[in-house]
């Protein structure tokens, strides 16, 4: 998706934690946009591994990568310094891809330290903090609510009772920077994503996939991919009028066949199971309106 208008080359923004599958991608499209990006590493992954563009001498010119603990909020305010907006992402390590109650903590104080830093950086105008469909879908009545949308919350002790953590970790931060931005003036929006596929095999024990069978049931198990996913945070960013939360997904799993794509997507080398009997089509009951609306808007220079 092209920008209705390219932002000056002067112009820096902060990507955290840019070791991630979505922050090395953001970190790509801002630099193809003519941003000056600081990429903040929360992981040691080879950040320039598998990614050759960020290795371009013109690229390179804009580009600064940053080492930051999650815990040390001054190497945060280091990331952030001099930069006009932050896009922020927390993705677990790949020794961490289990979520528990640690988890939980760990993404709470995080999300606190980054919009601390934000608070104290003058040159921050807006973040946008990614958080996740699990902070919307899961509560004790969600049976008989209507359809869901950027107003629902999950609960968070039906996701302790449940042990859903991914679902806990993400609606507990989200509220915390929430409470942070409202109380310290700060400008955020966030993009609560569905499951993001990339094309790689994802393992079942991924935190999101937890409870699957009742999102498919309850027609809120939805997917994004991260070339949707990038172009919602740049829209969310680059348009003053966007506020408030996004849900953002751009497939919803409904039909048995649809299912079985998405078990194939998951682990693409086992073999392709037929539908099951037991699966029926499930009447879709999540909505994604107000970002949809936003990226048209976005398209056409609204």
């Amino acid at each position: 998706m092209a920008p209705a208008s390219s932002p000056p080359s002067s112009k820096a923004v902060c990507v955290m934690d840019a070791s991630g599958r979505l922050g090395s991608s953001l970190v790509e499209k801002l630099l193809q946009l003519g941003y000056t990006v600081h990429a903040s590493l929360f992981n040691n992954d080879d950040f320039f591994g598998g990614r050759k563009g960020l290795a371009s001498a013109e690229a390179g010119k804009r580009l600064r990568v940053f080492r930051s603990d999650p815990f040390d909020y001054h190497s945060i305010v280091d990331a952030v310094r001099g930069c006009s907006g932050l896009f922020y992402s927390f993705e677990a390590s790949k020794d961490q891809a289990n979520y528990d109650e640690f988890m939980v903590e760990m993404e709470v104080r995080t999300a606190h330290n980054v919009l601390e830093a934000c608070a104290q950086t003058d040159t921050v105008g807006r973040v946008v903090f990614t958080s996740s469909v699990t902070a919307v879908v899961w509560k004790e009545d969600r049976k008989s609510a209507g359809d869901f949308d950027e107003r629902d919350w999950s609960d968070p002790n039906f996701c302790r009772k449940f042990k859903l953590w991914h679902a806990l970790a993400k609606t507990l931060s989200e509220k915390t920077a929430w409470a942070l931005a409202m109380d310290r003036g700060v400008d955020m929006v966030s993009v609560n994503a569905g499951l993001l596929t990339t094309g790689h095999e994802m393992p079942a024990s991924t935190p999101y996939l937890k409870g699957t069978p009742e999102m498919y049931e309850e027609g809120v198990l939805v997917t994004v991919g991260v070339e949707f996913l990038v172009d919602a945070h740049v829209c969310v960013y680059e348009r003053p009028s966007a506020f408030g939360r996004y849900l953002c997904f751009d497939r919803a799993i409904c039909r048995p066949e649809d299912a079985v794509k998405l078990s194939q997507m998951l682990t693409p080398s086992s073999p392709c199971p037929p539908p099951s009997e037991e699966l029926q089509v499930i009447q879709q009951r999540i909505k994604n309106k107000k970002l949809n609306k936003a990226l048209l808007e976005y398209a056409s220079g609204v």
